[in-house]
């Protein structure tokens, strides 16, 4: 079976949806001109077993050691090993033959590896895909490990997702951040960053892009990118492009959706206290954003603050009273400070909300939760009778 065709007529991810339903086993190779780049992966029985990309900005030797799985000695000293024998083996057997690295641990940064480069080629949106099913052959047997497809796909279509908001401050890999002057890049040093942003910070200079610095820090484009996005997004970068010769900063006539974005992946890395100071800044340029309020609400039931929370989500349900997210949030706030008859109606509320577009698994959550709140009402009602 051989199937082949432009990305714009038939994306990469219907493809490898197609061969993980038909258990197909084979090659795919993808090439985009634009990109001057091409990939492979390789199929048994629908399931990912091998990737490959000409760029290769993952790099296992850089991986392992960005990782702290080996120590720079190690490296060079497998370096120099395979050097002498013309690449007869493999760096990542050459470092378990000197006991610098573990067989379990191999495998698992060969399975991080060939998945960032099957997330890299479900990006490409030009280009052309060719598959040929049959043997592996030429799929280097020690490398070959075995990933879910269905699972694979799951996590791009969420980058994918993610990119669009992205999208909005960091416009392509290209761009180059440099320090803001004398905001940003003269208090660096008092800011709260994550260790990923001191990381990509640290080599920030002014002439690497975005692709460049992911490249330096053996990180693919998507996990810098999403760094650059909140280090532009709070004032610590501005980004110069250098295909149109101009700077693009959110100002505050600024992007809310760019704030709210930055306060949103604030929060899923658990920062509460940088979640707050982006939604009040997106709160200042558009005063009543519901979103806003969401955020503040997510924020306080994650710091405890229940009563707070409560607050946030009445007045973000206020707002948009349309708003499934809200009634949501709002009925947890209500759960948590014990009014459960309250959150029982919120749930309902969710419930008559909800379209097509809400998957089965938030209906059987929330079903879940209501039940509980319901059931807690009902106890907590004949206690105080």
């Amino acid at each position: 079976m051989a199937i082949e065709g432009p990305l714009r007529e038939l994306g990469l991810h219907d493809v490898f949806q197609l061969l993980d339903l038909s258990r197909k086993t084979g090659v795919m190779r993808v090439t985009s001109h634009l990109r001057n780049n091409e990939g492979l992966v390789a199929f048994d029985g629908g399931a990912i077993v091998y990737a490959e990309i000409k760029s290769n900005p993952f790099r296992l030797g850089d991986l392992l050691l960005r990782a702290g799985r080996i120590a720079e000695a190690d490296l060079e000293r497998a370096r120099s090993i395979q050097e002498k024998e013309h690449g007869a083996r493999r760096l990542g057997q050459i470092l378990v033959a000197l006991g610098a690295l573990s067989q379990g641990e191999l495998a698992r940064q060969v399975e991080f590896q060939v998945t960032e480069v099957v997330f890299e080629l479900l990006s490409w949106q030009e280009g052309f895909f060719s598959f040929t099913e049959g043997p592996l052959a030429g799929v280097p047997p020690d490398l070959m490990v075995r990933i879910r497809t269905e699972s694979v796909l799951m996590e791009g279509a969420r980058r994918i997702d993610e990119w669009s908001r992205i999208e909005a401050v960091v416009p392509h890999v290209g761009v180059v951040p440099v320090l803001t002057p004398g905001e940003g890049g003269a208090d660096a040093a008092m800011l709260d960053l994550l260790p990923g942003e001191w990381e990509t910070l640290a080599l920030v200079d002014g002439e690497r892009s975005v692709r460049e610095i992911a490249q330096g820090l053996a990180r693919s484009e998507f996990e810098v990118a999403r760094t650059v996005f909140g280090l532009v997004t709070t004032g610590v970068v501005v980004l110069n492009d250098p295909g149109t010769e101009r700077r693009a900063r959110p100002s505050a006539a600024g992007d809310v959706g760019a704030l709210i974005a930055a306060a949103e992946l604030r929060l899923e890395h658990g920062d509460t206290g940088a979640a707050r100071e982006a939604a009040q800044a997106a709160s200042s340029v558009s005063p009543g954003e519901p979103r806003v309020h969401l955020i503040l609400a997510r924020a306080s039931l994650r710091e405890g603050k229940v009563e707070d929370a409560v607050e946030e989500a009445r007045r973000a349900v206020r707002l948009d009273p349309l708003s499934c997210d809200g009634h949501r949030w709002f009925a947890l706030a209500l759960a948590a400070a014990g009014r459960f008859a309250e959150a029982e109606e919120q749930f309902t509320q969710w419930e008559r909300l909800a379209d097509a577009s809400v998957g089965a698994a938030d209906r059987e959550t929330v079903a879940a939760a209501k039940t509980a709140a319901h059931t807690l009402a009902q106890l907590l009602g004949g206690v105080r009778g």
